[in-house]
């Protein structure tokens, strides 16, 4: 019995604790392995000009559900007892990064393809197993196959067995209990379809137990690997659904991403149509390393704004921890998280000045995403503001420049800015909207989630713009109307505090909405209620960031229109209870149409207008 060269003896609990955050790991660490023992085999066919190794290369893993076993098995490079030594038994070294010292006249491509550290990669194993097995044979035509065997503590057996054929098999006896999941069919096929579905060498599955036949999990040459000009439409769909088997509905484009130096990176990032909404998503991006699954946890590789695609990146440049279950962060992910934003704007910058009027039917689509990445990103806001578009309420779409040249003219405000006029809503605040519209202002269509937060960066970016929502005040306040002649009030100071008195006084009653006497037009409204652009802003801010510290009706402002007939009426009336009466029906109008009239007020309306209807 020999004891396994580490520097605890309480290795395996470390493992088992710390070094692997997840059990189902194991099996991707073992298939790694595996693969790569046959990528290194097909290597040394090239620099050693063993073309008499002529073989059909292929990883197996095999259910033995009666002898409770899962078994791991390559026809690849194999290993000699001094090798087993060296590899398994001092567990800190790593085969791939030997390999690679070894041979140093390999080319770039197929180093990247050597993945496996067989040193702590196939000691996963024993956070599942209660006894691994080890079946080696070497490619060397005069070494001995080997036989290794552990039962979880640092001693282990090693002798040479009868010759086997060239590859390892890895035998896992697995827990009773703890780990019986692992000697399910469908269970091992989902993990192995997770992990392994793009690895580059054919893998598959099969049971002694059970009647399947034996399945081919992965595809070893996917999309992302090849050349785009080898590539159509079709193709890139396939893949799609191969990726998201299901995802029903169909891509609005994508973006290949290549590139080798100054790191390598391959990928296909497919944009989903999102609407107006930032839901976490199901179907996220994967991270390959070399076509081996990592994880859909992207974080600091791509920015929170492209999290919303979906699709594949793979690069062996993007460094793990030893259980490659969790990033590291350092300068070359820095630099391709940056890759993959300009690439993302750099395609959208292509798109619209190739066919505008395409770009502009898949724009609602996808929009969300662009103004996520503008008011988080300033490299991407930089970059397509240029071709970011404002959509009017006929539909017609706009750049900013195009918009600003527009309206420079016509809409600006008592500072001199101009004045982009928008609705979040435009059956809600079709009131507001028709004042404008007469006026033959131009309404833009601000409807997303984070409108209000590209509002303040455009703002900030452009001094000489301002964004206000066309029922944040009555339109002749919002845009200067110097050129006019102003309406002058037709009442009395006197007469004007009277009015604010007796409406205040009922106003109080039921809402905390300030009051403010306005000179408008005989034609405007008697009542307008509104939120001043400022105030709404901070109501919705405060909103999302799921806190509200102002009451709701603290946001509105109720404008009275003096100059509107119905208040010379108000004074006019004698009946204190009349009056009442009068302001109430009125202000219960003015809020039905701006959708504030609810509950126990709503009901009482609607009693009182049906009462009235069947009065004879």
């Amino acid at each position: 019995m020999n004891k396994i060269s580490v520097t605890s003896d309480n290795i395996f609990p470390i493992i088992k604790k710390f070094l692997y955050s997840n059990q189902e790991i194991f099996l991707r660490e073992l298939v790694s392995n595996a693969i790569d023992a046959i990528v290194k085999l097909k290597t040394l066919i090239k620099l050693e000009n063993l073309y008499d190794i002529i073989d059909d290369f292929k990883v197996k893993i095999i259910i033995d559900k009666i002898n409770k076993t899962l078994h791991i098995l390559d026809n690849g490079i194999g290993m000699t007892q001094e090798e087993v030594n060296k590899y398994i038994n001092q567990i800190a070294f790593s085969g791939a990064e030997e390999f690679i010292k070894k041979y140093k006249n390999i080319s770039t491509t197929d180093s990247s393809n050597i993945i496996g550290h067989f040193g702590l990669g196939f000691y996963s194993s024993f956070m599942v197993a209660k006894k691994v097995m080890i079946l080696t044979q070497s490619y060397k035509k005069n070494a001995s196959s080997i036989f290794w065997s552990c039962e979880g503590d640092p001693n282990f057996i090693m002798k040479e067995i009868e010759k086997r054929d060239r590859g390892t098999e890895i035998i896992l006896y697995l827990n009773d209990e703890e780990s019986k999941e692992f000697l399910e069919y469908d269970r091992i096929l989902k993990l192995l379809q997770k992990y392994c579905k793009f690895m580059p060498i054919t893998i598959s599955l099969s049971s002694k137990s059970k009647e399947e036949k034996e399945i081919v999990i992965n595809n070893i040459n996917p999309a992302w690997k090849k050349n785009p000009l080898q590539l159509d439409d079709k193709n890139y769909l396939d893949f799609y659904h191969e990726l998201y088997p299901n995802q029903l509905e169909e891509p609005l484009f994508w973006i290949h991403l290549n590139i080798d130096h100054p790191f390598h990176l391959t990928g296909i990032l497919y944009f989903p149509r999102i609407g107006k909404r930032i839901d976490i998503q199901k179907d996220k991006i994967h991270l390959y390393q070399n076509q081996i699954y990592i994880t859909d946890n992207l974080e600091g590789i791509v920015p929170d704004f492209l999290s919303l695609l979906r699709g594949v990146i793979d690069s062996k440049d993007i460094p793990l921890n030893v259980s490659r279950s969790h990033l590291q962060f350092d300068t070359s992910v820095k630099n391709i998280s940056k890759y993959i934003t300009r690439k993302v704007a750099d395609k959208l910058d292509f798109m619209f000045r190739k066919n505008r009027e395409d770009f502009q039917k898949k724009w609602n689509n996808f929009k969300i995403i662009v103004e996520y990445g503008m008011v988080s990103t300033q490299n991407f806001f930089d970059k397509v503001i240029k071709f970011f578009l404002f959509s009017t309420l006929d539909k017609n779409y706009f750049t900013l420049e195009e918009f600003r040249e527009k309206i420079k003219e016509t809409q600006k405000n008592k500072e001199g800015k101009i004045v982009f006029l928008y609705s979040s809503d435009p059956d809600k605040q079709y009131g507001s909207i028709k004042e404008v519209i007469d006026r033959c202002y131009e309404v833009l269509i601000f409807d997303s989630p984070l409108s209000v937060h590209l509002i303040q960066k455009l703002e900030l970016s452009y001094q000489d713009l301002c964004f206000v929502r066309v029922d944040s005040d009555h339109i002749d306040k919002l845009i200067n109307f110097e050129k006019k002649e102003k309406p002058h009030s037709e009442l009395s100071e006197q007469e004007k505090q009277n009015l604010k008195n007796s409406i205040q006084h009922y106003i109080m009653e039921k809402y905390k909405f300030s009051i403010q006497l306005e000179d408008l037009s005989k034609k405007d409204s008697p009542f307008l209620i509104i939120i001043p652009e400022y105030l709404r802003r901070i109501k919705e801010m405060n909103f999302t960031m799921g806190k509200d510290i102002v009451e709701k009706d603290q946001y509105y402002q109720l404008i009275v229109n003096t100059n509107h007939i119905f208040m010379k009426k108000i004074l006019k009336e004698t009946s204190e209870e009349e009056r009442k009466k009068m302001i109430q029906e009125a202000l219960n109008l003015t809020l039905l149409s701006k959708d504030l009239l609810h509950g126990k007020n709503l009901m009482d309306f609607i009693s009182k207008k049906l009462k009235d209807l069947t009065q004879e």
